[in-house]
């Protein structure tokens, strides 16, 4: 497959996958094989499945929109965005109500059509300051 052919892959898993919330997508697109580097995520097709259902049962209105987005052979860079309104438990908080917007950096390396490998990093400091779950570290020696 051509770089071109990932990037679409890549696009086609954040657009249709994550932001719309179509597992079936997933069965498309990522090997039961992929390998998972994001902390807290789970490997393969079932992995992928969890992290977009819980995000779902999140944020009601959950979106995730490619901001940036770089690729070299079978390798995809993306700086994406995460936008949504919290209406469900987080981490055993009950909903804030409240929105947040973060970004979210990805590298998928795909073979032959589907993603074998992915490093994401969401900053998850910044949503659950933007959910009021916690409060920004005061600096040291602050009164």
């Amino acid at each position: 497959m051509s770089t071109e052919d990932n990037i679409v892959a890549f696009r086609r898993l954040i657009e249709v996958g994550f932001t719309q919330g179509d597992l079936g997508v997933v069965e498309e697109l990522v090997s039961p094989a992929a390998i998972e580097h994001q902390r807290g995520s789970k490997p393969g097709i079932d992995g992928v499945k969890a992290t977009i259902t819980t995000l779902h049962d999140w944020f009601s209105d959950f979106e995730l929109t490619v901001a940036r987005l770089a690729a070299d052979g079978d390798t995809v860079w993306a700086l994406n965005r995460a936008r949504g309104v919290n209406t469900g438990s987080i981490f055993g908080n009950p909903p804030t109500g409240k929105s947040i917007e973060i970004d979210v950096i990805d590298i998928a390396r795909f073979v032959d059509g589907k993603l074998v490998e992915h490093w994401g990093v969401p900053d998850q400091l910044g949503m659950l300051m933007q959910l009021g779950l916690m409060q920004r570290p005061q600096p040291v020696g602050a009164p």
